[in-house]
């Protein structure tokens, strides 16, 4: 009989604070393969989630959050004060490095081999910092 008792809880999404929705869906979407999951307008702001291609319904979601105001614009690239930010792991690292790089997308180092798989440091257009990753 499953535990009742202790809550059953999940990440459903993360923000990521950005300058423009389309700019965004166009890079990310466009670009990167990733899948709209929802674009819904609410009026004022627009709820828009998108998940790295392959991802199960149930996996985390990036909710695109344009910034708003000065404080959050001063946060767009930098969430993490400068460290990685998001870790888009891949079942195959060359494939997707060699795509990404043909892609323009700027990588800050060559890929490298760490104990725990391979892994190379790239950044989005907003300025976040990513790790590329293919776990052992």
């Amino acid at each position: 009989m499953p535990d009742t008792s202790r809550p059953r809880q999940t990440i459903g999404a993360i923000s990521l604070v950005v300058r423009d929705y389309d700019e965004a869906l166009d890079f990310y979407v466009g670009k990167l393969g990733f899948t709209l999951v929802d674009d819904i307008d609410e009026g004022r702001k627009r709820w828009v989630t998108i998940r790295p291609p392959g991802s199960a319904p149930s996996s985390t979601s990036l909710l695109i959050a344009r910034a708003e105001g000065a404080r959050q614009q001063a946060a767009i690239g930098n969430q993490t004060g400068g460290r990685v930010f998001l870790f888009l792991t891949t079942d195959n690292f060359d494939r997707d490095h060699r795509r990404m790089v043909a892609m323009g997308i700027e990588f800050e180092e060559l890929p490298r081999e760490e104990s725990y798989g391979k892994v190379a440091v790239w950044r989005d257009p907003f300025g976040n910092r990513w790790d590329l990753l293919q776990l052992n």
